[in-house]
């Protein structure tokens, strides 16, 4: 019933605030020891956390933590219960509406074909080039899947997607076999095999923004901080402590600037 929604918000609400005092506490007598979950893509977990969190788990080895991949749905459904401090994703911003989420740094795809494929003796390529060829990418929802068909449609294509994929590699595997041409990020392109040719496509895609977000009235300790400031050196504990009273995620982006955000590592 209506009522019972008010009730288990304000319930929900109350929770929330003795996890905080729990965490103020646990400040006081155990600054370097407690737990730290994340929820995040496959992506993101794969090429853009490995080094932070060795880095981390050095800094802090007393703290507990624990990543779950999983669907930009199931990371926003994670974060706002409370079962993960902080949701990692790009797409699908409408789901995470109820959380502050902090941007991080930019990137943009690349074009993934095998070196003997027509594609790969283009100097200057261009999407109605691309689009004579079956496409092979991530599943929408994922990974900036969004930025990808809005550029195609500006262009009026009808890309012929004929695989899709919430896993980078197994994109890489599919394009290795012939199935069609590879459109991934940029980032999942570090480690490709002797055989594959990435063809940067920045040109072609506006770049997507990767945000870092966690549940409004949320304590943050200062090892959520410190993690927060070595995936995204720009967002230290004071430009996070002065975003946390920026009403809106949009006005929270246009602080820095997209063009001011790095790029991808």
């Amino acid at each position: 019933t209506p009522t019972g929604e008010k009730i288990l918000n304000m319930a929900g609400d109350i929770l929330r605030r003795v996890e905080s005092i729990k965490r103020l506490a646990d400040e006081h007598t155990s600054p370097n020891l407690g737990n730290l979950s994340i929820a995040t893509t496959h992506t993101q977990a794969r090429y853009a956390l490995p080094k932070v969190i060795e880095g981390f788990i050095k800094a802090y080895p007393g703290v507990s933590l624990q990543i779950h991949q999983g669907t930009p749905m199931q990371i926003a459904e994670k974060a706002e219960d409370g079962s993960v401090d902080f949701a990692i994703a790009t797409e699908a911003a409408e789901l995470f509406q109820d959380l502050i989420m902090l941007p991080c740094y930019r990137w943009n795809r690349s074009i993934l074909v095998p070196k003997e494929h027509p594609l790969a003796h283009i100097k200057d390529i261009t999407l109605e080039e691309v689009a004579k060829y079956p496409i092979v990418t991530y599943v929408f929802g994922f990974t900036g899947r969004s930025r990808l068909d809005k550029a195609f449609n500006k262009r009026k294509l009808v890309p012929n997607v004929v695989l899709t994929a919430t896993d980078s590699d197994v994109i890489k595997t599919y394009v290795k076999l012939g199935l069609g041409v590879g459109i991934v990020a940029t980032m999942a392109c570090r480690d490709i095999d002797d055989d594959l040719l990435a063809i940067d496509a920045q040109k072609l895609f506006d770049p997507s923004i990767t945000y870092i977000g966690f549940r409004k009235g949320t304590y943050l300790r200062t090892y959520m901080y410190d993690f927060i400031s070595s995936f995204a050196p720009h967002l230290t504990r004071s430009v996070i402590e002065e975003l946390l009273i920026t009403p809106s995620n949009e006005n929270k982006t246009a602080y820095f600037g997209i063009s001011n955000l790095p790029f991808a590592r």
